[in-house]
C-alpha cells in the first residue's frame, strides 16, 4: 500500500466548512459548559465589586511591603561592600539614599492604582514610607560607619573659636 493512502491515519484531521456542520459534533473541554451570559443582578455585580476591592487592598500590601526586600538586599550590598571609602561603596551608598527618595516622592503614583472608595490605602501608605525612610536611614548609617558624615568633634576643629588660654606663665626674677 502506498504512503499517505488507504487507511485513514488516527491523528489526521478532516477540515471542512464548519458553516454546513453544527459545533455541538465536538465535544466540549472539561470544565467548560455552554451557556448563555448570565445576567448581572445586583448581588451578582456587588460580589464582584467587594472582590475587586478585596483584591485591591491584597495588592496595596503587597507595594507596601516590596521595599523590606529591596532593604534587604541593600543591606547585604552594603555589608558585601566593606567599610573602606572606594568607588564601588560609594556608589552603593548613592543607590541605597537614591532609591527611597525617588518611591519617597512618587507614593502618590505607586498608590493610585488602588484608588477605591472601599479601598483604605492609609496603613499600607504609611508603611511604604516607614521601610523607604528605614532604607534612607540604613544609607546614612552606612555613610557614618565609612566616616563621611561629620559626627566628631574633630571634623569641625575648622569652625572652632581658639581655645582661651587658662595659664600664663612669665620670666622670672634672676636670684644672683
Amino acid at each position: 500500500m502506498e504512503k499517505g493512502k488507504g487507511l485513514a491515519r488516527r491523528w489526521a484531521v478532516e477540515l471542512h466548512d464548519a458553516s454546513s456542520s453544527s459545533s455541538s459534533a465536538f465535544p466540549d473541554p472539561p470544565g467548560f459548559t455552554r451557556s448563555a451570559p448570565e445576567v448581572d443582578d445586583a448581588a451578582t455585580a456587588r460580589q464582584r465589586k467587594e472582590a475587586e476591592a478585596t483584591w485591591k487592598g491584597q495588592k496595596a500590601w503587597e507595594v507596601a511591603q516590596a521595599p523590606f526586600k529591596n532593604l534587604m538586599m541593600m543591606g547585604f550590598m552594603m555589608w558585601m561592600a566593606g567599610s573602606t571609602v572606594h568607588l564601588f561603596s560609594i556608589g552603593i551608598v548613592f543607590s541605597a539614599l537614591w532609591q527611597p527618595f525617588n518611591a519617597l516622592r512618587s507614593v502618590g503614583k505607586v498608590f493610585e492604582p488602588f484608588k477605591d472608595p472601599r479601598v483604605d490605602t492609609l496603613a499600607p501608605k504609611l508603611l511604604f514610607i516607614a521601610l523607604n525612610l528605614a532604607a534612607m536611614g540604613l544609607g546614612v548609617w552606612k555613610l557614618n560607619t565609612l566616616g563621611l558624615l561629620p559626627t566628631n568633634a574633630s571634623d569641625w576643629v575648622s569652625s572652632l573659636s581658639p581655645a582661651r588660654e587658662v595659664e600664663y606663665a612669665g620670666g622670672g626674677i634672676p636670684l644672683m
